[in-house]
């Protein structure tokens, strides 16, 4: 599967609906948009309740203090008066008053009015992988998550990530994590996080969170399940007996430790293995591109150093005379180049502006055909040089620093991609590797060259790592980074399979430029050596 670039195409379709609100950061902050204004809702409906209870208080009040009051009796005709009142009028006008059904309709009709903009259950999936693939990738520790903390797991060193303000999940978001790896039959990350919800309800059984949907008693049943499928029937008895205690009339749990113990009996359970971390997309360079995402700014090892330059260039152009671009090669081979300060924060901001009424969740194509994939996780637009003054400027700088065409058909429109939480793209090429890519489509070869802007800085992750070449590149803001996808003979350069390590903390934005083959015969001809 490879990325579909097929601008000509996206770029005619309408600004989508809100939806899949955890590919896109963008869309993330909407949602913060959304629940505080039912946050407004809810302040309004507590000052409401808050008034009523104080009125039926005072009402309390007044009512206790007469029967308290050994002075006070039925034989005073005022008083036998006001009782007989309060027994036909008053405590039938506070018992059936709709002033609390009033509040709570209120509530209600606020909630309809951002209803359609709120996530659904698909994003909720999506965030709970999002944390699994964070958790994997950067070898976080779950307890160390599950308290706020981005720690690896089995190491003395700083947390990757120091957030301003802690956030720590309850035992009900631990919960989901866990419930949506074991709904897909991994146990291997159902186990950690459903010890830390049973670990996090234990703590606060008795207590009731009105927003909690899950118990005790839930994580413990689809724990000790987990425990069994992963071949521990051991631990699976142990705490299908903690769930009976908890809930004793439970004729399923009943049935299963009957099961287990009659496993246990038999001794036909072996010993369980070490669970195995699933590999959902068979990514055979997964070890490789991970160590890469982890490695510390990028960085590659010093044996690359002397090679590497910094310099101002302007390439032969008229355009980069009098502001040089700043140039810093990152590796020759292959051919990966920074230009640092290649827009400006007002160019980002215009950019990101442009694309972000227009995103729509990234798609990868698979023969002939464009489809979502969980290894790319993020949205994206696609803007034509016409949009604004802004984008034909960025275009001619880049037609300028790579000295090649960006005419029509020799390029595709400039994709700008926001990362949603979790945000990657697992390795890939840009180049396409079948003669059946849609990138054909356009009619003018293959993509020979990318170029790569990033629109923001991150907080942590979201680096670019070059997997066969074994380096990468960390997210600097306002900076291009430029390499040739073919060589000169026109075959794909194996060493620029490249991935987007997931966003650790940050919102991530990029700009695309796709440049194909054609029209750039003698911008970037042919080497006299036919292996080059």
């Amino acid at each position: 599967m490879r990325a579909l670039g097929l601008g000509v195409l996206l770029a005619l379709l309408p600004p989508p609906a809100p939806a899949e609100t955890f590919s896109a950061m963008r869309s993330v902050r909407a949602a913060m948009g959304a629940e505080g204004r039912l946050l407004r809702r809810l302040r309004a409906y507590l000052r409401e309740e808050s008034a009523r209870l104080r009125r039926l208080t005072r009402f309390y009040e007044k009512v206790q203090a007469l029967h308290q009051d050994p002075q006070a009796s039925v034989d005073n005709p005022l008083l036998a008066f006001s009782l007989i009142k309060r027994l036909y009028s008053d405590w039938p006008n506070i018992v059936y008053s709709d002033e609390a059904t009033e509040n709570t309709q209120a509530l209600h009709d606020g909630f309809q009015e951002v209803e359609q903009e709120l996530p659904g259950a698909e994003d909720l999936d999506g965030a709970a992988r999002a944390l699994m693939r964070l958790q994997d990738v950067y070898g976080l520790s779950v307890k160390g998550m599950a308290n706020g903390v981005f720690q690896r797991a089995g190491a003395a060193r700083p947390p990757l990530y120091s957030p301003g303000r802690r956030v720590a999940l309850s035992a009900d978001d631990c919960f989901h994590v866990g419930k949506v790896a074991y709904d897909t039959g991994d146990y291997y990350h159902s186990i950690a996080w459903l010890e830390e919800a049973v670990g996090l309800f234990r703590l606060s059984y008795g207590s009731w969170n009105p927003e909690d949907r899950s118990s005790l008693e839930d994580a413990l049943d689809h724990l000790a399940f987990s425990y069994f499928m992963a071949g521990n029937v051991s631990h699976a008895l142990s705490l299908s007996r903690e769930l009976l205690h908890y809930d004793p009339s439970n004729r399923r749990v009943l049935r299963n430790v009957v099961k287990y113990e009659e496993l246990l009996e038999k001794g036909t359970v072996t010993s369980a293995e070490p669970l195995r971390r699933p590999n959902g997309t068979h990514l055979q360079s997964r070890d490789a591109y991970e160590e890469l995402c982890q490695r510390p700014r990028g960085q590659s090892g010093p044996e690359h150093l002397p090679h590497l330059v910094c310099s101002y260039e302007t390439n032969g152009s008229p355009y980069l005379l009098l502001q040089p671009a700043k140039k810093e090669m990152v590796q020759t081979q292959p051919y990966v180049a920074l230009y640092h300060d290649f827009i400006s924060d007002a160019e980002a901001e215009t950019i990101k502006g442009l694309a972000g009424p227009w995103l729509q969740r990234s798609v990868v194509a698979s023969g002939e055909k464009q489809q979502k994939a969980e290894y790319r996780i993020s949205k994206s637009a696609w803007l034509k040089d016409t949009a604004d003054p802004v984008v034909r400027a960025l275009e001619q700088r880049i037609g300028a620093v790579t000295g090649l065409d960006l005419r029509p058909p020799y390029a595709e429109y400039l994709q700008v991609v926001n990362y949603g939480l979790g945000g990657h793209y697992e390795p890939h090429f840009d180049h396409a590797t079948s003669r059946k890519s849609p990138l054909y489509r356009m009619k003018s070869g293959n993509r020979i060259a990318t170029v790569m802007i990033y629109l923001s800085a991150v907080e942590a992750g979201g680096s670019t790592a070059f997997i066969s070449a074994n380096f990468s590149v960390p997210v600097v803001k306002n900076a291009a980074l430029f390499w040739w996808n073919l060589r000169r003979n026109g075959a794909g350069a194996g060493d620029t399979l490249h991935a987007a390590c997931p966003v650790l903390a940050g919102d991530k934005w990029v700009a695309n430029k796709w440049i194909h083959e054609y029209g750039q015969e003698f911008r970037r001809p042919c080497s006299a050596d036919p292996q080059e």
